[in-house]
């Protein structure tokens, strides 16, 4: 058989009826109904009908596509499915990947990324930080420009290498801003900001690091079942206790995505899964490696066709 990844999305892809197309699969409503044990609150009522604000919460939205991801993979699994060569995931999309490769449980993972997204967001008071996509650019003029925005004041940094021109940067406000104007007179496509509260990724959420490493200290993490490559080192781990590290410098530190998905490329792998709401991932698939077949799935008649597919 051929060599196939699944990879995990993170914040971005939610949507209200993100997973009313896996209506009457047992093992989804399942995966929900245990979430919602696990928060104390009814996920499942948010996921069907919203509001969309209150999903696009980052203290919801990071446990909501997690339970998603992980709904749709252990249908997938539940169906005869074969389990992947390796596994990785985009930001908060690894703490996916981190519970289908066995290394922490369902039931811890979901209360860790609610406080995850919490310390995240309390690092820096809304509307002091931001993000913005810059297309068009090399990711070294995208260095470049944030660095130029930097001297003038503030932090600005390139945090999410998604695909071949088009980085994601991330600091406070008016920095952000200055460096979207430098990458403009660079030659950028586009630059502008995104809807999202905080500077995800960014040496801004050291706080935020701080306060994982604390609540992963109370966690127990095991030696993983599957491969599974990290955004921060784009390695391979197996130590739970380095694991937890590279976990806790993720949320300060850039997304290397293209980097993994090469990796993935240059290890064999000729597919790539991506498994939750949203084609995102599959998207940047092609982008980055025109060699690698991209599919996802993301509700019942897409987990068949995989299935069909992978056999």
């Amino acid at each position: 058989m051929t060599k196939f990844a699944f990879v995990f999305p993170g914040q971005g892809s939610q949507a209200i009826a993100m997973m009313d197309g896996f209506a009457g699969n047992p093992v989804v409503a399942q995966t929900i109904a245990e979430a919602s044990d696990a928060l104390g609150f009814d996920i499942g009522k948010l996921m069907a009908e919203g509001p969309k604000e209150e999903l696009d919460l980052t203290t919801n939205t990071q446990p909501v596509m997690l339970t998603a991801a992980v709904a749709a993979y252990r249908a997938y699994i539940a169906a005869g499915g074969a389990v992947p060569s390796v596994v990785a995931g985009h930001s908060l999309g690894e703490y996916s990947a981190l519970v289908a490769a066995g290394v922490i449980s369902f039931k811890d993972a979901v209360p860790l990324v609610r406080f995850r997204a919490q310390a995240m967001q309390e690092a820096v008071p809304v509307g002091q930080g931001t993000m913005a996509v810059v297309l068009g650019l090399s990711d070294d003029d995208v260095r470049a420009s944030c660095t130029e925005a930097a001297a003038a004041g503030g932090v600005v940094e390139a945090v999410n290498f998604n695909a071949p021109a088009q980085v994601v940067i991330a600091g406070e406000t008016a920095a952000v801003e200055r460096a979207c104007e430098i990458a403009k007179a660079k030659g950028a496509k586009r630059a502008m900001k995104l809807p999202v509260s905080a500077p995800f990724h960014s040496s801004l959420l050291k706080p935020a690091s701080d306060r994982l490493r604390d609540y992963l200290a109370g966690i127990t993490f095991s030696a993983p079942q599957i491969p599974l490559i990290n955004n921060v080192d784009v390695a391979v781990l197996n130590d739970p206790a380095a694991i937890k590290d590279a976990l806790v410098r993720q949320a300060a530190a850039p997304v290397r995505w293209v980097e993994t998905v090469q990796k993935m490329a240059a290890d064999g792998v000729a597919k790539l899964v991506e498994c939750g709401p949203g084609k995102v991932l599959m998207g940047l698939t092609k982008r980055i490696d025109g060699n690698l077949i991209g599919d996802a799935i993301y509700d019942q008649a897409t987990l068949e066709r995989v299935l069909s597919e992978l056999k």
